[in-house]
């Protein structure tokens, strides 16, 4: 049985000077990199949109951060970012990119968005990662990055939903807090059992 540290979106443009800064998102880089001899197996995540993606709002002549409703539901429309081979959507220069065993690049579907490591924002498309982490033997997954209530919050509900013991390290996550998103992303990891530090 094996434990996996699975590290969200660690990215230029989620750190400050970013197109889609998160506050201090730079800050947990080296406490990420610290804890990666922990585990025995170490997975990134990276926000892979092509151009004029579907969640962007620019695509859709909307103001950044406004909601619409997509054929799988609502979806925040993002200021572009971490656009296919751009400088922001390249891991932070400071993480430990080489030691991960596996990258899952995420939202490269230009229809449809997806926060979490598991599924597209339908819930129903899968990545991989699940199958990956089963053929390693994988019991538990430990979550780290960014933004603690959108991508780290999907991809924790959703690996435990998948049966997986979660753990998030608050302290190695930062948040965006969107209108009140950190509190119900904290209640919804919570309720789905997953174990916040």
């Amino acid at each position: 049985m094996t434990h996996a540290l699975i590290v969200i979106d660690v990215q230029n443009d989620f750190c400050p000077g970013g197109a889609l800064a998160v506050p201090g998102g730079d800050e947990i880089v080296s406490g990420i990199n610290a804890i990666m001899e922990d585990h025995d197996i170490v997975i990134l995540t990276q926000d892979w949109h092509p151009a004029g993606h579907s969640s962007f709002a620019s695509t859709h002549d909307a103001a950044p951060y406004s909601v619409t409703e997509m054929p799988y539901g609502p979806q925040v429309l993002w200021p572009d970012h971490c656009i296919q081979g751009s400088e922001g959507a390249l891991f932070h220069a400071d993480l430990l990119a080489d030691r991960a065993d596996m990258i899952v690049r995420k939202g490269f579907n230009p229809a449809i968005d997806s926060y979490s490591a598991l599924f597209e924002n339908d819930h129903t498309t899968p990545t991989g990662l699940e199958g990956y982490l089963r053929t390693r033997g994988t019991t538990g997954v430990t979550m780290v990055g960014l933004a603690l209530d959108f991508c780290v919050n999907f991809s924790a509900v959703d690996a435990a939903k998948a049966g997986f013991d979660v753990t998030v390290r608050g302290d190695l996550c930062r948040a965006i807090d969107l209108d009140g998103s950190l509190a119900a992303a904290q209640a919804g990891m919570a309720g789905a059992g997953v174990t916040l530090l």
